[in-house]
């Protein structure tokens, strides 16, 4: 365990890339089985523990530390594993032999719940600081170190050895410690064949620059509408049905509805989204059946999924992915008349035709009418690539929407962020007598270092109230916000709330009185 802290601790505060894979690196080349496979499977998030939660490591503290210093001190703090780690009071003699990492894991696995305080206090009695911190990530699955699930996989890549492609097309067939996946690393001896329903990571694209426009010939690109759903891949075969998200994760329960459907052997790229009658529903809608094991029948009928398709990655066992994006577009099309799916559950993206980028630029100026976010550029020659490669596709995505909203909230952030205040609630005035300032979004990015220090400083400075690590500000700052689209919400006094929405600018200028008002927002709901 002390080896896993002291990973997580040098994650923390290794800002670069190429500095976060050396470390990992390190960690997978020195440490035996099971403990580096456990790593592994805690930095792709890939642990969980049904009898550990946080509020019995609240509970666990509320024993040995006074309530209202544990409660100042969260709020000082802002997060949950460094308060404790730091406060937790240590009785005398309780130091013993290292605690592995596996050992934990197993043990949580297998204690039944009543147990599972007394084994938590007795460890955190044996850690130091740093290993308390990183067993409470462990616990609380919230690592927030900066490594995604993509880059802890590059990490195992190793000379002459497998790509983080081909590791991920075996990834869902394998589960932690991983003990096939770092044989295959080390001898050569490659897993069992991936299953045909296993994932493939996706193409991605770049955003377009206005600058990099003039470059482009017309004749070389292919245009797709692009949509505000979520990108999700399709497998079914023989072997069964899988549907799973952008990153890898299988979602099928929650869209019962699209996996029935696919009566077919073809692995398919797509965007998932929601009909509202004969259009497009906004991506609130989806969101209420996003993240959900299982749906109820009312639920299905409410908000009736389907797949947008892109792309034709497998049709049977054929790999279609070295072909150029025309061919593939021509196997698509072939397939779906061929095939016939459900054109309730599944349907074509359609190709939008254009012959320069000027009037391209115009399709992209009206593409709000059709629920569409903007446009997707496709190099007519390029093949399916995994990861994003520059030069073959680009998103063009409409100038994004602002409002006039003021500071209400803020809140510590992670990481090197922890000593920030930098996720912020904004809101807009409710009409009344008199008017009342109501939540309408978080904004977490958009602003620079310099401005990230201002932020804080002000906030610091004109804090009204505090709730646990949240602080409540004078209702004096109004900053604009960009966002992607305003959608419904029962969650919110306002009703509503900001899709994607980011701080543009700071208007320390402009008095928290002139900011906008719900109504304002109201009407730009689609």
């Amino acid at each position: 365990m002390n080896r896993f802290a002291a990973l997580l601790d040098a994650l923390l505060f290794a800002p670069a890339r190429n500095a976060k894979l050396r470390l990992m690196d390190e960690y997978f080349r020195t440490q035996p089985d099971p403990e580096r496979g456990f790593a592994l499977a805690a930095l792709t998030g890939q642990l969980s523990f049904a009898n550990a939660k946080p509020a019995m490591i609240r509970a666990l503290v509320a024993e040995r530390v006074d309530p209202v210093l544990f409660g100042y001190s969260y709020d000082f703090v802002g997060d949950l594993a460094e308060t404790v780690a730091l406060i937790w009071p240590v009785r005398e003699g309780e130091a013993g032999e290292p605690l592995p990492l596996s050992t934990i894991v197993h043990t949580l696995r297998t204690a039944p719940r009543r147990e599972v305080p007394g084994l938590l206090a007795g460890w955190l009695d044996r850690l130091d600081a740093t290993g308390r911190w990183a067993l409470i990530k462990l616990i609380t699955g919230g690592l927030r170190v900066g490594v995604s699930a993509r880059l802890a996989k590059t990490a195992l890549v190793r000379d002459g050895g497998p790509d983080v492609e081909a590791i991920e097309e075996v990834w869902h067939g394998l589960s932690a410690p991983y003990a096939e996946l770092f044989n295959w690393l080390e001898t050569g001896e490659s897993p069992a064949r991936a299953s045909a329903l296993g994932y493939r990571a996706p193409m991605l694209a770049h955003p377009l620059e206005e600058a990099e426009i003039a470059a482009l010939d017309p004749a070389a690109w292919r245009a797709e509408w692009k949509w505000d759903g979520i990108r999700v891949q399709l497998a079914a075969g023989a072997d069964g049905v899988r549907l799973h998200s952008r990153t890898g994760d299988e979602i099928g329960g929650a869209f019962p509805d699209i996996v029935e459907a696919a009566r077919f052997e073809a692995v398919l790229d797509g965007e998932l989204l929601v009909r509202r009658g004969e259009q497009v529903a906004p991506f609130n809608d989806l969101q209420q059946r996003l993240n959900r094991k299982s749906v109820d029948p009312k639920m299905l009928a409410a908000y009736p999924a389907f797949v947008r398709l892109y792309d034709l990655l497998f049709e049977g066992v054929e790999d279609l992915r070295p072909l150029p994006f025309d061919a593939r577009r021509a196997r698509l099309e072939a397939w779906y008349a061929r095939t016939g799916p459900d054109p309730e559950r599944f349907d074509l993206s359609p190709l939008v035709p254009f012959s320069s980028f000027e009037e391209l630029g115009r399709l992209r100026a009206e593409s709000e009418a059709l629920g569409s976010e903007g446009l997707m550029l496709k190099r007519g020659d390029s093949p399916y690539l995994a990861g994003r490669p520059k030069g073959h596709w680009f998103k063009w995505k409409r100038d994004p929407d602002t409002v006039d909203a003021v500071l209400i909230y803020a809140q510590r952030g992670h990481g090197k962020r922890s000593s920030f205040y930098s996720d912020f609630t904004f809101g807009c005035w409710l009409e009344g007598d008199p008017p009342e300032l109501v939540p309408v979004g978080k904004a977490y990015f958009g602003f620079t270092d310099a401005e990230l220090v201002e932020l804080d400083r002000f906030v610091r400075n004109h804090t009204i109230q505090r709730f646990g690590p949240v602080r409540q500000v004078e209702p004096l700052l109004v900053c604009e916000l960009a966002f992607d689209a305003v959608n419904r919400s029962s969650r919110h006094k306002s009703g509503l709330a900001l899709r994607f929405p980011r701080i543009a600018r700071i208007r320390w200028d402009k008095p928290a009185a002139e900011a906008d008002r719900v109504s304002s927002l109201a009407a730009r709901v689609r």
